[in-house]
């Protein structure tokens, strides 16, 4: 899941969240606060009601910052569940027996809001919700019995007002972690989508990149199978030349591959090693240290002097000499003849080739100059 998917889950999920905050908290100061003052006069024990008010408050405070930091409680969530029912046994013992389960008795239906956000982050969110709810009635049952109210009135008046509030209360949660689902089901369908685009375009690239190296390899051996196929004689010496050389190229390619700390020197000593397998001695010198230098660079350093090292009819020697801002890599070899022309090419490398010593030796130089 990448930063920005994360973040859209989290974004969704904390709106959820503060939504839910949000309705806890107007409805206990729009509601709530308004039934204790507007009943103060007709309570039995005022004093109760206010301190179920406060209480509710205090649990609520705890609650929002617990969810909105998604930090756990620090005591589980059963204690604070208990002290919610508590206020509503709080105000039913406040109320005077009439006004059970009327505005006076505001905690009855005002519980479950707070509950809801009490279970919120819990995975059992509905199983727990639901019990707390089934509490809260069987708690304001056992409080109208007391009051000697299970007249067909008030038990209408109860259901009616339980049917609702629960219906709202529930409705809100399972609404709120729907849009959290939801935001969870478009992450990772998401996900889903950037795999599945991300395995075409390595696919693509895989059969590019196989594209390419056939291409290279046919580059390399065509010339030979070229001249076999036109009926050329392979024990011919510009044949075994000619076969040496595509040789030497492929064993380039195949170098090109291996994960060498220093490539161009790889590439080199894996070339020079061919050519010693054919009696050619060969003596590699090296100094300093090659920079990074990009394929196509060491390609165009190499193409000149392996073409010279695999025409060598018994000796060559091979020396690279690196800057950071200067690599050369020069051969010079007995090969009887010289390199064909048109080879590879790279930005800021140059290619010479001469004849010394009467034209028994070859002397190639490719140099790469920082541009």
């Amino acid at each position: 899941m990448t930063a920005s998917e994360t973040s859209v889950r989290r974004n969704y999920s904390l709106g959820a969240r503060r939504a839910a905050v949000s309705i806890v908290a107007l409805w206990h100061v729009g509601f709530d606060l308004v039934a204790t003052i507007g009943s103060w006069e007709f309570y039995r024990f005022p004093w109760l009601s206010g301190l179920a008010w406060l209480l509710y408050t205090a649990i609520g405070v705890v609650a929002a910052i617990a969810l909105l930091t998604e930090r756990p409680l620090r005591f589980g969530v059963w204690p604070y569940a208990v002290g919610t029912l508590a206020v509503s046994a709080i105000v039913v013992a406040a109320c005077q027996p009439g006004d059970v389960v009327n505005a006076a008795d505001w905690a009855w239906g005002s519980v479950g809001w707070l509950a809801m956000i009490l279970f919120w982050p819990r995975p059992t969110w509905l199983r727990d919700l639901s019990v707390f709810l089934l509490a809260n009635v069987v708690v304001t049952l056992v409080g109208l019995a007391l009051a000697g109210g299970f007249d067909p009135l008030s038990l209408s008046k109860f259901l009616v007002v339980s049917v609702g509030a629960i219906s709202l209360q529930a409705g809100a949660s399972a609404g709120g972690h729907a849009l959290d689902l939801a935001a969870r089901w478009a992450v990772e369908n998401s996900n889903r989508t950037a795999r599945a685009d991300a395995d075409r375009k390595a696919a693509d690239q895989v059969h590019a990149d196989r594209l390419a190296r056939y291409a290279e390899v046919r580059s390399a051996v065509a010339p030979v199978l070229n001249l076999l196929a036109e009926g050329a004689d392979p024990a011919d010496p510009d044949v075994r030349h000619e076969s040496a050389v595509g040789a030497a190229r492929l064993r380039r390619l195949i170098a090109e591959t291996d994960d060498a700390p220093d490539p161009l020197l790889h590439t080199l000593r894996a070339c020079a090693f061919d050519v010693e397998r054919r009696g050619v001695v060969v003596l590699f010198l090296t100094a300093g240290t090659v920079p990074p230098l990009p394929l196509d660079v060491r390609r165009a350093l190499t193409e000149a002097p392996i073409e010279g090292m695999a025409r060598a009819r018994r000796q060559a020697r091979v020396t690279l000499v690196a800057t950071p801002r200067e690599v050369i890599v020069s051969v010079l070899t007995d090969a009887p003849s010289l390199p064909v022309a048109g080879g590879l090419r790279a930005d800021g490398v140059a290619t010479r080739v001469e004849t010394e010593n009467g034209g028994t030796q070859l002397w190639i130089e490719s140099r790469w100059t920082a541009q």
